[in-house]
């Protein structure tokens, strides 16, 4: 097998593209043969040990990937060879194999694009667990989505529009305005042209948004959380501009309105049923036409350093996938 190996924790230009022995499944492992694999922002964090989770050096990196079983190991009766699958793990999707426990193996249904597979869990799993479980979103409620257009801001877009919300997405062009407009958001703000607040205040005629989903951080938390409506709960996902802002507790106050922490990978580790039973729905409304994968681009596997340039030149709209050779 071939993969990329994370040998030190000094970036993206330190990884190895190396040959490796391909390994055997043990008892209750599956081999997997991965057909792609999508970036995400914890892969950045994770080849230079700022993500929560840290495997041990070294490693391969990478953790979403779709593909098709190859091999059992002893005592796994769930798959057979051939099955479609989707995988999540802290690492290891980077390469042109896998082995993983069966148990935190995905099938994939019948009818399920193998390239949409290697890009949903991820970013539908936390965007679902979000907005359905920490939010518990109700029709008719308003979304605003900060970060909109990258992998799990069009995610939350598709799933708060098919939970009967209405959305406005936030982004920094005009270009990904237009992308989310076409993505289904009710509308739009281009935060780098036009005060977050003020756009907010004209498009909920002063009420505010119910909800509020926040990858970003940064400088946008504080006007969003500003501007959310009485009762309203203010989602953390996480921090790409890098920036883990300082929020005034007068706010949520001033508002009745919640702060909700979103850790989709503890969520999945301790409340497993919950997890299947997000997954379940988000599988009925892909397969209903409701949410699908937005693909900004396709490269092979061998250019793993162009896939980290794309993501970091913050123009991605949707996932970037890296595809193994059929």
């Amino acid at each position: 097998m071939h993969a990329w190996l994370c040998e030190t924790l000094d970036g993206v230009d330190a990884l190895k593209w190396r040959e490796l022995p391909t390994p055997e499944p043990k008892a209750g492992e599956v081999r997997i043969r991965i057909h792609a694999a999508s970036l995400n922002f914890p892969d950045s964090l994770t080849i230079v040990g700022k993500y929560q989770i840290k495997p041990e050096l070294p490693f391969v990196p990478g953790s979403e990937f779709s593909g098709r079983i190859e091999a059992l190991g002893e005592g796994v009766t769930q798959f057979r060879v051939g099955d479609a699958v989707a995988g999540i793990a802290a690492s290891g999707a980077f390469g042109s194999h896998a082995v993983m426990p069966a148990a935190r193996v995905l099938p994939l249904p019948p009818g399920f694009d193998l390239d949409d597979g290697a890009a949903f869990a991820f970013t539908y799993g936390t965007s679902h667990h979000a907005l359905m479980d920490r939010a518990a979103l109700r029709p008719g409620e308003t979304v605003l989505v900060l970060g909109a257009a990258g992998g799990v801001g069009t995610a939350a877009v598709q799933i708060a529009k098919a939970a009967g919300a209405r959305v406005i997405a936030a982004a920094s062009s005009d270009a990904k305005c237009g992308f989310l407009s076409r993505l289904g958001a009710d509308a739009t703000i281009n935060y780098t042209t036009t005060p977050l607040r003020d756009a907010l205040k004209s498009l909920t005629e002063g009420k505010g948004p119910d909800v509020v989903y926040d990858p970003v951080g940064g400088d946008l938390a504080e006007p969003a959380l500003r501007s959310i409506a009485w009762r309203g709960r203010y989602l953390v996902i996480g921090f790409a501009t890098g920036g883990i802002p300082a929020l005034p507790f007068n706010l949520p106050l001033l508002k009745g309105a919640s702060i909700v922490g979103v850790f989709w990978g503890e969520f999945v580790r301790r409340e497993p049923k919950a997890f299947a039973q997000g997954m379940a729905q988000l599988a009925q409304w892909y397969a209903q036409g409701l949410v699908k994968p937005a693909i900004d681009c396709k490269l092979p596997m061998a250019d793993l350093a162009q896939a980290y340039a794309r993501m970091d030149t913050r123009q991605v709209q949707g996932k970037v996938l890296l595809v193994n050779p059929a």
